[in-house]
């Protein structure tokens, strides 16, 4: 997995690359953890480029949201593949987490 790191609009935008499986899910969750860490309270998870992600990349992703409860944060997974939109859904995960077709639709709505 590769991790892409960007700043737009007073978000912090990490563009995915590859599998999110149990070997890379501890990579997602320690720069996520950074991230929070350094301040940035809006964060942005684009999965284009995300063939597959595992029980655990889901754990991370959970995990994510706890952290980012308060009322000015904001959590979102944008521009999910056809294969990781299906396992959330079958995860029942496409409830839990705001889910935008691209950056842009995320960006407007959390002006």
């Amino acid at each position: 997995m590769e991790i892409r790191k960007d700043q737009k609009a007073g978000v912090a935008v990490l563009a995915l690359t590859g599998r999110i499986d149990t070997a890379a899910a501890p990579e997602l969750e320690k720069e996520l953890i950074k991230m929070i860490e350094q301040g940035n309270r809006k964060i942005l998870l684009n999965f284009t480029q995300v063939t597959y992600i595992s029980s655990g990349g889901l754990r991370v992703l959970l995990a994510t949201a706890k952290k980012l409860r308060s009322p000015d944060d904001r959590f979102g997974l944008s521009s999910l593949s056809p294969e990781v939109n299906k396992i959330l859904k079958l995860a029942g995960f496409t409830t839990i987490f705001s889910i935008f077709p691209t950056n842009e639709d995320a960006f407007a709505k959390w002006q």
